[in-house]
């Protein structure tokens, strides 16, 4: 696996091109790659072009100092439902199950591994100061007791997981519109006491949301769309405040709970939270997968990957209108020069604040012109997303029998992930904060401040190679609250050491501004998914990634946006290794 991927931080003032590709993460590069592979254009005629200086947008994996595993930063999983990135991973047809016998998509092996989510018998919930193992709901069931916890749930609602919970609130509000009754009641059914199944198409999804109904009398909501209720309110609507509570804290996530669009969030919580869902992820790290598309388009003669430039406007007024449509005005961050490039087509491939940070008084973004667009850019809500990396002289939580997975805790750093030990070294790495939505403030006192944690040696990682990482070194404030926070977590009975290294990126610093995105309620999402893809129909600029998908948070939303955007407005036919059959969404 490749990630010397070739970039130009240089400059060609006055390139002409077919496309411009502004964003090198896993949208704009796959927009690149097949443009190439499907011969719609050469290389030379497609040019990516980025502020950063590395490859992946909010993919990042790193090995640290004394350890031979790869941490993640950012993505660092994904499900083998989602077609395209298993494909692009693992090789077609997934009907194959020796891998071996698989046909490869790109110039690159990956190796697929199983990422590992832990013993639930051991993995820790610490939630209003009491700690209990994750399955302490299973164990009480299956013995036909239900476990309390320090929450004053409903009567109805005492026993269930967190889990369990949020399933019984989607079955209850689906089962309760007569319109789904009638048209899907097969394909939903109450298992057990606690349990639910929900045997739903990404395709049924779609005919499903826009059209479901909230049928409770007496609620503030009856009768409205789900599609425009926040899940806040719904949940609160459902199993009161107190519920609503449960669920944000043992859920793991305050971004899952936030008052985003409801009916968005009903298949993504069946879908991708649901006990028993399988994840996998990359050996190399996870970002491979960029790397790999990358190389795949700069294995054609005259590719270009433009690093280090940042995009400020773009025009259709300049010298050259005989021949290209669009000038777009580059920053070169080395030199701090700008420059001029001619294309016909541009993909932003771009999340929301990269977007709002470009030129909003150019013909495309003026809301004075045209407000659609400019409303339809503030349809998704930006997640924030806090991550420090943590690498500790041994895998100190061994001793509570925990190898893998995470814990969970309503402390401010919510989980941790116990991401691997260095065989030969002893050196282990935690993901020690997964801060998001509620806990931004708490952790952005700390992660400003000027005092950076100052590495120590250990085992097989000298002092050079770690002052190599002076500048990504979380503060010394937030390594002592995290600290203090993971032996508060994980109780009286595990020494924990400090640890010699750190890693920390906040997402939503510019230009990502979140980690991700959610769709915000009373938003046709039907209507804005593809009208993003091309937001004037007389000019050829597009708009894909991840935030204005349905499979938001996934590198598989990005790559269903683009190859939509490419069918629909490139002409590109459905690649031979994709299944004719298999749905892109919206």
């Amino acid at each position: 696996m490749n990630k010397n991927t070739p970039l130009n931080p240089g400059m060609e003032p006055g390139l002409k091109i077919e496309v411009a590709i502004v964003g090198a993460g896993t949208s704009g590069l796959y927009t690149a790659y097949r443009l190439v592979a499907d011969k719609k254009f050469t290389a030379d005629q497609v040019q990516i072009f980025d502020l950063n200086d590395r490859l992946g947008g909010r993919l990042e994996s790193v090995i640290m100092p004394g350890m031979d595993f790869w941490g993640e930063l950012g993505g660092m999983r994904y499900l083998t439902s989602q077609e395209i990135v298993t494909t692009l991973i693992e090789g077609y047809p997934l009907t194959e199950p020796d891998l071996n016998k698989r046909k490869q998509v790109l110039v690159d092996k990956m190796n697929p591994v199983p990422f590992p989510m832990g013993d639930t018998s051991k993995l820790l919930m610490y939630l209003r100061k009491e700690r209990c193992k994750q399955d302490a709901w299973n164990v009480a069931q299956h013995a036909g007791e239900k476990f309390i916890t320090r929450y004053y749930l409903n009567d109805d609602n005492i026993g269930f997981s967190s889990d369990q919970l949020f399933n019984k609130i989607i079955y209850d509000v689906l089962m309760a519109d007569p319109w789904f009754r009638e048209n899907y009641s097969d394909f939903v059914k109450k298992t057990s006491e606690y349990d639910y199944t929900f045997e739903i198409t990404s395709r049924q999804w779609d005919d499903i949301k826009p059209k479901l109904r909230y049928n409770f009398k007496g609620s503030p909501y009856e009768g409205r769309k789900v599609n425009d209720i926040g899940f806040w309110n719904l949940i609160k609507d459902q199993v009161s405040q107190e519920g609503y509570t449960f669920l944000a804290n043992a859920g793991g996530y305050y971004s899952n709970t936030i008052n985003w669009n409801s009916a968005e969030a009903f298949p993504y919580m069946v879908g991708d939270f649901s006990e028993g869902t399988v994840y996998k992820t990359i050996e190399e790290g996870f970002d491979s997968i960029a790397y790999a598309i990358a190389n795949t388009y700069m294995d054609n003669p005259g590719a270009c990957i433009w690093s280090e430039n940042k995009l400020i406007t773009f025009t259709k007024e300049h010298a050259f209108t005989h021949s290209h449509k669009y000038q777009l005005t580059f920053l070169n961050i080395k030199t701090n020069e700008e420059w001029h490039v001619y294309a016909n087509n541009i993909v932003l491939a771009m999340p929301r604040r990269s977007l709002e940070l470009l030129d909003q008084e150019n013909f495309f973004f003026n809301v004075n012109e045209d407000s659609t667009l400019n409303n339809n850019i503030r349809s998704v809500i930006m997640e924030p997303a806090f991550k420090i990396l943590m690498g500790f002289p041994h895998p100190w939580w061994k001793k509570l029998g925990i190898d893998s997975g995470h814990s969970i805790t309503d402390l401010p750093m919510r989980q941790c992930y116990y991401f691997g030990t260095d065989t030969h070294t002893d050196n282990s790495m935690l993901l020690g904060s997964y801060g998001d939505m509620e806990t931004e403030t708490f952790w952005k006192a700390l992660s400003d401040d000027k005092i950076l944690f100052k590495v120590k040696a250990s085992k097989s990682a000298s002092l050079k190679e770690l002052h190599e990482l002076d500048s990504v070194q979380a503060s010394q404030m937030m390594v002592n609250e995290v600290m203090n926070q993971l032996r508060e977590l994980h109780g009286p009975d595990v020494e924990i050491p400090d640890p010699y290294v750190t890693y920390f990126r906040d997402w939503s610093d510019d230009p990502f501004g979140a980690g991700y995105h959610a769709w915000k309620a009373g938003y046709e999402v039907k209507n804005v998914m593809p009208y993003m893809r091309q937001p004037k129909p007389t000019e050829q600029i597009h708009i894909c990634g991840e935030a204005y998908s349905d499979q938001q948070g996934w590198v598989e939303g990005a790559l269903c946006e683009a190859e939509k955007m490419l069918e629909t407005h490139f002409g590109l036919k459905r690649p031979e290794w994709l299944d004719p059959a298999y749905y892109l969404g919206w």
